[in-house]
C-alpha cells in the first residue's frame, strides 16, 4: 500500500484523460477556453493503462476518469475496458459535466464504470448558459436522468456552491433529489487556477446544511474515510453531502493523487508541485521502474493546502486537472 511521510494511505488515481470540454464554466476557465495541448503531448490509452496498473500494483485500487469533459476524448469505451481489466482495480469512476451522457450511459455502464458524477451547477437552463456559455443544460439534465437509468452502483450530483450565482437554488436542489436514489454532494468554490474566484463568492457549507436543516431531517452517515460530510434525508433515498475543502480542510483524509492528461502526477490540487511520468512510460520503463514515479509524487505531497489563507501556487486551470 502506497503511504506519504505523513502515514496518509493512498489508494485514489484521479485520472485527466482530455485537457478539452465542450462548456466554458467560468470558475474552470476563461471564456476564450485555454490553450490546448498537442495531440502527442497527450497520454495515449496505452500510457495511461500502463500507469494505471503500475498503481495499482502499489495499491491504487480506486480510479476515476475525469477531463475537461471525458467523454469528447475518442474511442473512450476502449480505455473503460482496458482500465476495468486491470487486476487490483476495484472502483472505476467516471466525473462528467453530462451533455454527452445520455447515449452513452448503458454502453459506459457495460464497459465497466461502476459510479458516475455529474457535475451540474444549476437546475435554471438561463444561468447555465451564464456560467458555461452552452445552451446544452438540458442535455446535462437528461443525462443526468440516463445515468440514474442504467444500473450504476451510484450516482452523484456535484453542485459548486458559488454565492450570488447559485445560493437561491438549494430548495431547488433538494426537492430534485427527494424522491431519487442520488447522491447530491454541495462543493465549496476554490480559488484554483481562475480568475472568477473571490471571497465574496465564497458560500460556506455550514450555511448551507442550516438552510437544509430547517426543511428536512438530516441523519449522519458514518463514513470516517470519506472526505465528505454525508447525511441520509429522513424519508427519501437521497443523500446530501458537504466538501469543505476551505472551512473545514480534510487534508489529513486525503487519500489520491491525480494524473493529468499530458502526463504529470500531481500530489495536491492546490500545489504547483508534479512529476512527469510521461517521459519514463515512453521511455518503455514500467514495474519497479515506474513506481519510482509514484513514490517520488508522494515525496511531495505536502501536509496541507493553503488554499484557505490565499495560498494557491498553481499554474493550471482546473480544466487542465480534472478537479
Amino acid at each position: 500500500m502506497l503511504a506519504d511521510q505523513y502515514g496518509r494511505k493512498i489508494n485514489y488515481l484521479r485520472v485527466s484523460v482530455t485537457d478539452r470540454c465542450n462548456l466554458r464554466c467560468r470558475y474552470c476557465m476563461p471564456p476564450e477556453g485555454v490553450p490546448l495541448k498537442k495531440h502527442e503531448d497527450l497520454l495515449t490509452f496505452e500510457e495511461i493503462e500502463t500507469i494505471v496498473r503500475a498503481g495499482a500494483e502499489l495499491g491504487i485500487d480506486k480510479v476515476r476518469l475525469t477531463g475537461g469533459e471525458p467523454l469528447l476524448r475518442k474511442g473512450f469505451l476502449d480505455l473503460v475496458k482496458k482500465l476495468a481489466a486491470i487486476p487490483g482495480i476495484k472502483d472505476l469512476a467516471l466525473t462528467t459535466n453530462g451533455v454527452l451522457l445520455g447515449p452513452m450511459a448503458g454502453d459506459l455502464k457495460t464497459a465497466g464504470i461502476m459510479r458516475v458524477n455529474i457535475s451540474l451547477d444549476t437546475m435554471k437552463p438561463e444561468r447555465f448558459k451564464q456560467m458555461t456559455g452552452s445552451d446544452d443544460w438540458q442535455k446535462a439534465y437528461d443525462g443526468m436522468l440516463a445515468a440514474l437509468g442504467a444500473g450504476f452502483q451510484q450516482v452523484k450530483l456535484n453542485v459548486v456552491d458559488i454565492a450570488g450565482y447559485n445560493d437561491d437554488e438549494i430548495a431547488d436542489f433538494m426537492t430534485f433529489v427527494k424522491d431519487k436514489p442520488i447522491g447530491l454532494r454541495f462543493i465549496e468554490f476554490m480559488p484554483v487556477g481562475n480568475a472568477f474566484w473571490g471571497p465574496e463568492k465564497l458560500l460556506n457549507s455550514e450555511t448551507i446544511k442550516k438552510l437544509i436543516a430547517e426543511s428536512v431531517k438530516l441523519v449522519p452517515v458514518n463514513n470516517k474515510n470519506s472526505i465528505t460530510e454525508e447525511f441520509q434525508i429522513e424519508g427519501s433515498p437521497a443523500t446530501v453531502g458537504f466538501i469543505s475543502p476551505l472551512s473545514n480542510k480534510f487534508c489529513k483524509k486525503c487519500n489520491r493523487l491525480r494524473l493529468t492528461s499530458d502526463g504529470f502526477l500531481k500530489p495536491c490540487l492546490g500545489s504547483k508541485s508534479e512529476v512527469n511520468i510521461r517521459v519514463p512510460v515512453r521511455s518503455g520503463l514500467a514495474g519497479t521502474e515506474l513506481r519510482r514515479v509514484f513514490y517520488e509524487a508522494l515525496r511531495l505531497k505536502p501536509a496541507c493546502h493553503k488554499m484557505d489563507q490565499g495560498g494557491v501556487d498553481i499554474a493550471r486551470h482546473m480544466a487542465e486537472v480534472g478537479g
